[in-house]
């Protein structure tokens, strides 16, 4: 059965920006890069058209379709860490060259928005107990990366 892929349209930075986040993520690959024929609006015959990669076994293709079309937040990748170091070290990673935005939200360097989001803060907002839940959610508004010690915190009242 089919698998829906994200697709992502860049100027002309498609393979610089997958080598950028195979790099970032363990298990991943560039697993194609299919060149431009002749008579191609985005760029000279051979020049890179799509790449086809994996980050973490999710498949991407990124293309370079150019410029009119740029990225916009309403479209991010969301990455659930287990630890605060984990979170620590996809920020750091990811707003090289890039931005902070809030709520665990960022933009790479290409534009592409990132969510990057401790498991547990899932769980907590998710929790029956409301008013933890909602103290936890309204200590993540206020902040830009998330910090998990803090948001427990909030959870738990103290």
């Amino acid at each position: 059965m089919p698998k829906p892929t994200p697709f992502l349209w860049f100027d002309k930075e498609a393979e610089e920006a997958a080598k950028f986040y195979v790099s970032i993520f363990k298990k991943s690959k560039i697993k194609k890069v299919t060149r431009a024929p002749g008579g191609n609006p985005s760029g000279p015959a051979g020049s890179v058209l799509v790449v086809d990669f994996q980050v973490n076994g999710q498949d991407i293709t990124a293309m370079n379709g150019g410029p009119g079309h740029p990225l916009t937040d309403a479209f991010s990748l969301s990455v659930l860490c287990d630890t605060q170091k984990e979170v620590d070290y996809y920020w750091k990673k990811l707003t090289q060259g890039g931005k902070e935005v809030a709520c665990g939200w960022l933009v790479d360097k290409y534009g592409l928005s990132w969510q990057i989001t401790p498991k547990e803060l899932m769980k907590m907002i998710q929790s029956k107990d409301r008013e933890k839940a909602g103290r936890a959610f309204q200590a993540m508004m206020k902040m830009i990366k998330l910090d998990l010690k803090a948001l427990k915190k909030a959870y738990d009242g103290k």
